[in-house]
């Protein structure tokens, strides 16, 4: 059994398949750094999972979701732009993530950008999703 949060997870990294900007370099919790070649890339993390106790032994939960887009070259946060546009559209198209939800909000625009050879700017958007779980199983709505 996988537990909500990483079916959430599973199907944000699904539903981004394609996004502009980045072809199939979309990486879950990557630690290794991006080489040069490797410019317009993505990095879908988890970030804190917070429960609160509902009626009927039910937790609602909201975790912090943080997808960092990674680019490289003379204005890096002007080209990841369109890459920002089409996670955010694709994201925001089903807003339950397949029932798997009751909402994703987007919450944050970080960007950071670092002086190199040549520029390179790491761009994170965060998103906030509400979902809900049996208080006795973590695995089941």
């Amino acid at each position: 059994m996988t537990s909500r949060r990483e079916s959430i997870m599973a199907h944000i990294t699904s539903t981004l398949a394609g996004t502009v900007g980045v072809s199939g370099r979309i990486y879950r919790s990557r630690v290794e750094a991006f080489a040069r070649a490797e410019s317009g890339a993505m990095v879908i993390e988890p970030g804190p999972d917070r429960a609160q106790v509902i009626a009927n032994c039910k937790l609602e939960w909201s975790l912090e979701v943080n997808i960092a887009v990674y680019f490289r070259g003379a204005i890096p946060d002007q080209l990841a732009d369109a890459t920002i546009v089409s996670l955010h559209s694709k994201l925001m198209a089903d807003r339950t993530l397949g029932g798997r939800a009751i909402d994703i909000l987007p919450t944050s625009v970080d960007p950071q950008i670092q002086a190199s050879d040549q520029p390179s700017a790491w761009i994170v958007c965060g998103f906030l999703v509400r979902y809900r779980s049996s208080a006795a199983a973590i695995d089941v709505a």
